[in-house]
C-alpha cells in the first residue's frame, strides 16, 4: 500500500492476472480432449482423428499463440507499473475478460461451420484486447505517479498493442471481405512488429 498516492501496489493484480491467462490457456485444450475420448469410444485411428479434427486443433494452436503473445504484451507493460489506479484496475479486468472468452470462441471455431458472425466475434474479441491494451499503455505512459521507481515505461509497449490493433482490425476487413480466406487472414499479424519499428521511429523523430 503507497498510503502517500492512495494507490496499491501492483503485484496481486499482476498475479491475478497472470493466473486468469494461465486458466485461460489451459481451458483451450479441453474441447481436443472431449474429442479424444469420443474418438477412442468410436475406434476413430490417430491419422484419421487428426484429419477429423484439424480444424479444432488449427484453432486451439492459433489462440494458444495469440494469447501467449497478448500476455508477453501486458507482461512488458507491467514491468513498470507499481501501482494501480482505478481506470487501470477497470481497463485490466475488462482486458481479462476478452482473454477468459477466447477459449469459447475458439471452441466454436473448431467445432462450427465459418460465418461472418463467428468472424467478428473471434476476431473481434482480439481486437477489443488490443484495444484495451493499447488504451492501457497509453494510461501508463501519462501517469507518472502508478511507475516503479527508476522504471520510466518507453513508447514500445504503446507501439506495440497500436500495431496489433491495427493489423486485427485488418485482418477482419480481409476475412469478411474474402470469406475464402477463412482465418488465414490473420497472418497479416506478421505485420504488426515492422509497424511498431515504424511507429517506434516515427515517435523518436519527434
Amino acid at each position: 500500500m503507497a498510503e502517500s498516492t492512495g494507490l496499491d501496489s501492483a503485484e496481486r493484480l499482476k498475479f491475478f492476472t497472470d493466473a486468469v491467462v494461465a486458466i485461460a490457456m489451459t481451458l483451450l485444450i479441453l474441447p481436443l480432449l472431449e474429442s479424444v475420448s469420443d474418438a477412442a469410444k468410436d475406434g476413430v485411428d490417430t491419422a484419421t482423428y487428426l484429419g477429423d479434427h484439424g480444424d479444432q486443433i488449427f484453432a486451439f494452436v492459433l489462440s494458444f499463440a495469440i494469447i501467449a503473445r497478448f500476455w508477453v504484451s501486458h507482461e512488458r507493460l507491467f514491468d513498470s507499473v507499481e501501482r494501480w489506479t482505478g481506470w487501470l484496475m477497470v481497463l485490466n479486468i475488462v482486458w481479462m475478460l476478452t482473454v477468459v472468452v477466447l477459449p469459447v470462441v475458439t471452441a466454436m471455431v473448431g467445432s462450427m461451420k465459418t460465418d461472418r458472425l463467428q468472424t467478428v466475434i473471434y476476431i473481434g474479441t482480439m481486437l477489443v484486447n488490443a484495444l484495451v491494451m493499447t488504451g492501457m499503455s497509453l494510461l501508463v505512459l501519462r501517469s507518472p505517479v502508478i511507475w516503479g521507481q527508476g522504471n520510466r515505461p518507453d513508447y514500445s509497449s504503446m507501439a506495440g498493442a497500436l500495431s496489433v490493433a491495427v493489423t486485427l482490425l485488418l485482418a477482419l476487413v480481409l476475412a469478411l471481405a474474402f470469406p475464402q480466406l477463412g482465418y488465414l487472414a490473420l497472418l497479416v499479424l506478421l505485420l504488426s512488429n515492422p509497424l511498431q519499428a515504424v511507429l517506434e521511429r516515427r515517435h523518436a523523430a519527434v
